[in-house]
């Protein structure tokens, strides 16, 4: 079993930025990836610079090519358990086991697993998330501008979101879905000319594959162009979980500046760790990691040339 210089959990931008890194300085690398992108259902990728507009499997067809292209390897599977083997700080080892019975030795780990959206449970939603159900406005916004949008929940965050939203049309209404909001909250979207539906939401309308708008319980359909939602986010972070990776208060594995985590040898990159990271920010967090990582791997190879490692298992 060959041992690698690292592999990278999660083939998405941030995953695949660093292995491109590492490649190019001549690491060996295997990019563990279960091929579920979190932003498959989007017909397009918007706000990263020079790929404006491009389908978002292309990008990652793209990046797998270039990974593959410096020697790196792409291995299309799920990781089923990860462990740490040696319990050297320094040096630091890995196992990566994967579904299929597959197991992989790494010096280094990197984790760019992303997140999973928790959305309402109401119909239609699902069916539409990515398409005309759309929870970021730096995304898609410009795609909606100037059509009749909804914003789609009575908390807070959902206030906040709606005044985000309103940026992009003047045509915004708030569907509260019953949840009552402080006169403060209504005062506020009042002064912005963004409407306030307090009925209790029934479904999203569809037809011919078009949003139609949203049906309140009433059985009334109020038109709108497409929706916006804020998600709750969940990290896929079980394997650094695993790892024995610290947390912050809200439950997010912390990292440094290079995507550090507190455990030594681990690194984390994009949506697991980051949940407001776009595509670009998560290319650039992994571009970041794997410099970091790469400068970790050259300090071991100066200690192990001055005072090599016992021969045998890891």
């Amino acid at each position: 079993m060959n041992q690698l210089d690292v592999v990278v959990v999660g083939g998405g931008a941030a995953g695949l930025s660093a292995a491109l890194v590492l490649t190019r300085a001549r690491r060996s690398v295997a990019v563990i990836d279960a091929g579920e992108p979190r932003n498959a259902p989007a017909a397009h990728m918007h706000g990263f610079l020079g790929s404006d507009g491009l389908p978002p499997g292309d990008l990652l067809a793209a990046g797998r090519k270039e990974v593959i292209g410096y020697g790196g390897q792409v291995i299309a599977a799920d990781v089923g358990a990860v462990a740490r083997t040696s319990t050297s700080n320094e040096h630091p080892r890995f196992e990566v086991t994967l579904t299929d019975g597959q197991t992989l030795r790494a010096r280094r780990l990197l984790i760019a697993t992303g997140l999973g959206d928790r959305i309402p449970d109401i119909p239609g939603l699902r069916e539409r998330w990515g398409r005309d159900l759309l929870h970021c406005p730096y995304c898609h916004g410009w795609e909606v501008r100037d059509t009749a949008l909804g914003v789609l929940g009575g908390t807070p965050e959902a206030v906040t979101h709606a005044h985000l939203i309103r940026q992009w049309s003047d045509d915004v209404l708030l569907f509260t879905d019953g949840t009552p909001l402080s006169p403060d909250h209504r005062a506020g979207l009042a002064s912005r000319d963004i409407g306030i539906v307090d009925s209790p939401v029934a479904r999203l309308v569809v037809a011919d594959n078009v949003l139609l708008g949203v049906e309140l319980t009433p059985g009334e359909l109020v038109h709108r162009a497409a929706v916006f939602v804020r998600p709750e986010f969940v990290p896929h972070d079980d394997l650094l979980e695993t790892l024995g990776c610290a947390t912050s208060d809200d439950g997010w594995v912390t990292v440094d500046g290079a995507g550090g985590t507190s455990v030594a040898g681990v690194w984390a990159a994009g949506n697991v760790t980051n949940p407001r990271a776009q595509v670009i920010t998560a290319a650039g967090e992994g571009s970041a990691a794997a410099i970091a990582i790469n400068a970790d791997l050259v300090a071991e190879d100066i200690s192990l040339a001055a005072s090599p490692l016992p021969s045998g298992p890891s």
